[in-house]
Order: structure tokens, then C-alpha cells, then sequence
């Protein structure tokens, strides 16, 4: 579970709705031929984590208060979306129908890691979020205001 997972990799679905895991993190995503975990995140991605690395995620989301009307829709989104999928002898993966309608996933896709996960996020929902993200000025988010490249 030592594993990290960062950069971004432009990435292509095939006609049957599936994308290559790039080759640089081909063997610690599939570690063991154990299957990847994909979800819905609420931003409007996909998200692909290891299936052990999901776990602990997975067992957080359980305990959300079920009369809290937010953490019951994230509750659905996040487990009701989860599928276990094991990668072709290619390192192909199929992305579910119904995730790649979340995602607005058709063809040209980024990978972005984020540490122990990927996001997957339509290219041009990706270089939208991106663009607004940077045009909102240099103040950082809240709770890291100190932080300094």
C-alpha cells in the first residue's frame, strides 16, 4: 500500500469504453492482479484507486450518518458507483457505462494522480476546471495558508 501515484497522463477510450493504465503505473496499480476499484467523485471524475488502498475510504464512507441528507448523497454516489474491475493482459481497463455518463467520459481523457488514487476527468472538463481554478488568483485555500514552493 506504499505506493504513490502522481502526474498526469493524456489517455484515449477505445470504442468499447476502455483506457490503457499508463506502463509507469501499470504494476502498482494491478499489484498482484487484484482488481482496481472505481467510483464517482462529486466533482464530476472518476476515481481509480487500488482495491486495498480503497478500502479504508470505503469503510469511512459506511459510517456516514445515514439522516444527514449530504452524507447520504455522497454515501450513494461514492458506494453506490463502486465497481471492482480487473484489468485485460494489456492493462486495459472497461469503465462501466454508467460511470463514464458521470464522468462525461467519451474518448480523450487526463489521468491525474493524487497521491493514493487517479482522478479520470474529460479533457475538456479538465482543462475548464484547470483554467478557473488558476484564473482565481494566488490566495491559497484555507487551512494552507503557510504552505511555500
Amino acid at each position: 500500500m506504499g505506493e504513490t501515484f502522481h502526474g498526469a497522463a493524456v489517455i484515449t477510450l477505445d470504442a468499447k469504453g476502455r483506457i490503457a493504465i499508463p506502463t509507469r503505473h501499470r504494476d502498482a496499480l494491478l499489484k498482484s492482479g487484484k482488481a482496481l476499484v472505481l467510483t464517482a467523485h462529486p466533482d464530476g471524475c472518476v476515481l481509480i484507486y487500488p482495491a486495498q488502498a480503497w478500502e479504508p475510504v470505503r469503510a469511512k464512507v459506511e459510517a456516514f450518518p445515514s439522516f444527514h441528507p449530504q452524507a447520504s448523497w455522497w454515501k450513494r454516489l461514492l458506494l453506490g458507483f463502486e465497481e471492482h474491475i480487473l484489468a485485460d493482459g494489456a492493462g486495459r481497463v472497461l469503465l462501466p457505462s454508467a460511470l463514464r455518463m458521470h464522468g462525461k467520459l467519451e474518448r480523450d481523457a487526463m489521468m491525474v494522480g493524487q497521491g493514493r488514487y487517479f482522478e479520470l476527468w474529460d479533457s475538456g472538463i479538465w482543462n475548464a476546471k484547470l483554467a478557473q481554478a488558476l484564473a482565481g488568483g494566488g490566495a491559497p485555500p484555507a487551512g494552507i495558508e503557510d504552505f511555500s514552493l
